[in-house]
C-alpha cells in the first residue's frame, strides 16, 4: 500500500505510522516527493486499509495493484536516478549514460588500453567481465578475482566507476570490495538467491532482461533486489530470444517506453548482445537512445579479431568514438544530454573542489529566470545534475545580481533561440556586469505541451495562457484546434501552469514543457504542439570570475564569447575579422549592439571556435591592439 502523509504531519506521527506497519510485518520505504511524502508498505502481511487511514498524520492510503510494489510507478511517480561510484555518475533523469569496455578482461594491459580509449571517447562507466558464464564449458571463463583487480586499477586510473557481472552468491562479498556496480546477467535474472545476496549489499545493480523474460517477470526480479535492500537498480534491455536467426537476439526497443510508464527505475540498452554483429551495434544503439533509454552499454575491444569472448560484436575504438559523437548529436532532439565524463585527478593532487555538488565547501546554488518546471530549470539540471539546489528568480537582471552579490554561485540564462533569435537582454547584462564570466553552455529542445487541470477536456478550454513566444510558436495548433479560445500572454511558460492550477481554472489551459506539468501535478492534454519541431534554446552558464576554476576543472575549452568596440577608421571591422580568420578560428556568431549613452555607436558581440586555448588567447591579445576595447566574456566548452 501507499500511505500519503499530511503536509503538516509531525516526525512523531510518522514514526508511529512506521511502527504500526512494521509490527504487522511490512517493509517500509519512505519517499519524499516534490509535494508529498509517502510511505510504501510492502510484504506478505495483510491489513485493512481503514486501520491505517485513521492514524494521525495520514492523508490517504492507496493500494498498489502491481505485483512489483517497490519498483512500481504507483509507489513513486518521480524517476529514480541511480548514483554509481565515488565519481557520482548518474543514471536516469535527462541524461544519457555510456558504459563501455570489453566483454571479458583478458589481461592488465588489455583493460588499461581499452579503458583509456573509451574514456577519451566519452564513456563514463567501465564494464568488463571477470567471471564469464558461457554456454560451452570449454570457452574462456574469465580471470576471476585477478580480473577484478585489473578492472579496479583501470577504473581508478581513468576516474570511471566499474561494473562487472556476478554469477555466484558466494562471490558477492568478495566482489563488493572491487567494484562499484553489480551486473546480473540474462541467465541469472531469476536466480533469486543471487538477487537476494546482491540486494543486501545496497550497491547499484545493472539487471539484464532474461533471454525469454516478460516485462513483468523482469520487474519482479528487480523487486527481489529492492525488497532485500537496494533501491539503486538499473534495468537493461539486451534482446530476447525469438524465432529470428539473423541476429543473436531480437532487440525489444518497445520495452523501453513501456517500462518508463510502469516503473520509476532507469533503463538502458545493450545493442552488443542484442545483435551479436558489429555493424549492427551502432544503429541499434541510436535506436535505443531514441526510444527513451537513459543510456547504453557497449562492448569495445582493441583487437576484436583476437578477443577471447564475443569479438564479432565488439566495436573497434574508432567505431565507438563515432557512435558517441552520433549519440551526442541525437541527444538535443530527444531532450537529453550526455552524462559528463568524471574529471581525472592526477596522483598526488588533492581534490580541493570538495564534491560534485559543492563550491569551496558549501552547497552549490544555481539561479534561473522563471518558475519551477521552466525550460531554464531543465537546462540547469542538465548542466549541474538533478540534485542541485535551484533558485527561481523573476527577471534576468535579478539572476545577474544574485551571482554578483554571491547569493548564488551560478546562473543559467537563455542567450539564443533557433526561432526567436538572440536574447539581447542577456548580452546587454553581460556587458554591464564586469567580473561575471561565461563558463559553459547547455542546449534544450523546446517541446511545448497543452497542459490542463486533471479532468479538463479540450472542448472545455476557453483561455490559453503562455509566454508570448510560446503562444506564437504554437499558433498553427491553436488556430486549428482552439480557435474559439482566447490566448492570454503570461510572463513565463511554467508560471502559466502554476497559475491555472492555483486559480483552479478548469476551463483554461497553459502551454509549457513537460517538467512544468510534472512539478505542478497537472495533466498533459496534447504533446509537441509547437509549429516547428526544430526549436532549440541555447543557455549560458555564468558565474563570478573567481568561481570559474570550480566549473571548468578538467574541461577543454573550445569556444570564446567576445565583446569589442572599433576604432573610428575605415575598414576597422574588416581588420578585426581578418585577424580572427587569418589565425584559423571559425566565427559562429557576430551581432552589433548599440552602446548606451553614445548614439549611433555600436559594440560587436562574437563567438569563435578554436582548437588550442593558448593560441586563442594570443589571438585575443592581437585583437585587443586593433580594437578600441576588447572584453573576453568567457572561454568555455561548447555543447553542440
Amino acid at each position: 500500500m501507499i500511505v500519503i502523509l499530511k503536509n503538516n504531519a509531525t516526525a512523531q506521527e510518522k514514526d508511529k505510522i512506521k511502527s504500526v506497519l512494521e509490527e504487522r510485518g511490512f517493509i517500509i520505504k519512505e519517499i519524499k516527493g516534490q509535494q508529498d511524502t509517502v510511505l510504501g508498505a510492502v510484504g506478505m502481511a495483510h491489513m485493512d486499509l481503514r486501520e491505517v487511514e485513521v492514524l494521525p498524520g495520514v492523508a490517504s492510503v492507496i493500494p498498489i495493484s502491481k505485483p512489483y510494489k517497490l519498483a512500481s510507478r504507483e509507489l513513486k511517480k518521480e524517476d529514480t536516478v541511480v548514483t554509481v561510484g565515488k565519481n557520482k555518475v548518474k543514471i536516469g533523469g535527462n541524461r544519457v549514460v555510456i558504459m563501455a569496455g570489453p566483454c571479458a578482461i583478458e589481461s592488465r594491459s588489455q583493460i588499461m588500453e581499452i579503458a583509456a580509449s573509451v574514456r577519451e571517447a566519452g564513456a563514463v562507466i567501465l564494464r568488463g567481465g571477470a567471471f564469464k558464464p558461457r554456454t560451452s564449458p570449454y570457452s574462456f571463463q574469465g580471470l576471476g578475482e585477478e580480473g577484478l583487480r585489473y578492472l579496479r586499477e583501470a577504473g581508478d586510473k581513468y576516474s570511471m566507476p566499474v561494473c562487472t557481472e556476478v554469477v555466484s552468491p558466494r562471490d558477492v562479498a568478495m566482489m563488493s570490495n572491487y567494484i562499484d556496480m553489480f551486473q546480473i546477467g540474462a541467465r541469472n535474472m531469476q536466480n533469486f538467491e543471487l538477487l537476494k545476496e546482491v540486494g543486501k549489499t545496497g550497491m547499484p545493480v545493472l539487471l539484464k532482461r532474461g533471454i525469454s523474460a516478460t516485462i513483468e517477470e523482469w520487474l519482479m526480479a528487480a523487486e527481489y533486489l529492492m525488497a532485500n535492500g537496494t533501491d539503486q537498480v538499473v534495468l537493461c534491455e539486451r534482446g530476447i530470444r525469438t524465432y529470428e536467426k539473423a541476429t543473436r537476439n531480437t532487440l525489444d526497443c518497445s520495452a523501453i517506453p513501456v517500462l518508463k510508464k510502469l516503473t520509476h527505475l532507469p533503463v538502458i540498452g545493450d545493442p552488443s548482445h542484442a545483435t551479436g554483429v558489429r555493424d549492427l551495434v551502432s544503429p541499434m544503439a541510436l535506436a535505443i537512445v531514441a526510444s527513451g533509454a537513459h543510456g547504453i552499454t557497449v562492448e569495445v575491444h582493441n583487437h576484436p579479431d583476437k578477443a577471447l569472448s564475443d569479438g564479432p560484436q565488439s566495436l573497434y575504438p574508432q567505431q565507438f568514438e563515432k557512435l558517441v559523437r552520433d549519440i551526442q548529436a541525437l541527444c538535443p532532439v530527444i531532450g537529453k544530454s550526455l552524462e559528463a565524463r568524471p574529471r581525472i585527478i592526477p596522483e598526488g593532487i588533492k581534490d580541493d573542489s570538495a564534491s560534485s555538488s559543492s563550491l569551496s565547501g558549501k552547497e552549490r546554488i544555481v539561479a534561473f529566470q522563471g518558475e519551477r518546471g521552466a525550460f531554464s530549470e531543465l537546462a540547469t539540471r542538465r548542466a549541474f545534475g538533478d540534485d542541485v539546489k535551484v533558485l527561481p528568480l523573476p527577471t534576468f537582471k535579478s539572476c545577474f545580481d544574485a551571482v554578483k552579490t554571491g547569493n548564488v554561485d551560478y546562473a543559467v540564462l537563455p542567450v539564443e533561440n533557433t526561432l526567436g533569435g538572440t536574447i539581447y537582454d542577456n548580452l546587454d547584462l553581460l556587458e554591464s556586469h564586469p567580473g561575471i564570466t561565461v563558463v559553459g553552455e547547455e542546449q534544450v529542445r523546446v517541446i511545448h505541451n497543452l497542459i490542463v487541470n486533471p479532468g479538463t477536456k479540450i472542448e472545455d478550454i476557453k483561455r490559453v495562457y503562455s509566454h508570448p513566444q510560446g503562444l506564437a510558436q504554437c499558433k498553427e495548433f491553436l488556430e486549428k484546434h482552439l480557435s474559439y479560445a482566447t490566448p492570454i500572454p503570461f510572463f513565463d511558460t511554467a508560471g502559466s501552469v502554476s497559475y491555472i492550477k492555483k486559480e483552479k481554472e478548469l476551463d483554461s489551459a497553459a502551454i509549457a514543457g513537460s517538467p512544468a506539468a510534472a512539478f505542478n501535478d497537472m495533466e498533459i492534454l496534447k504533446e509537441g504542439i509547437e509549429t516547428n519541431p526544430r526549436n532549440y534554446t541555447r543557455f549560458y552558464i555564468i558565474t563570478r570570475e573567481e568561481n570559474e576554476k570550480f566549473f571548468k576543472r578538467g574541461k577543454k575549452s573550445d569556444t570564446a564569447s567576445l565583446l569589442f568596440t572599433l576604432k573610428d577608421e575605415p575598414g576597422a571591422l574588416f581588420n578585426a575579422l581578418k585577424i580572427i580568420a587569418d589565425r584559423g578560428h571559425n566565427m559562429s556568431k557576430l551581432e552589433s549592439r548599440p552602446i548606451q549613452g553614445r548614439p549611433w555607436e555600436y559594440s560587436f558581440f562574437a563567438e569563435i571556435w578554436f582548437e588550442d586555448e593558448d593560441y586563442a588567447h594570443e589571438t585575443f591579445r592581437i585583437l585587443g591592439k586593433e580594437t578600441a576595447n576588447l572584453r573576453v566574456l568567457g572561454v568555455y566548452k561548447r555543447n553542440h
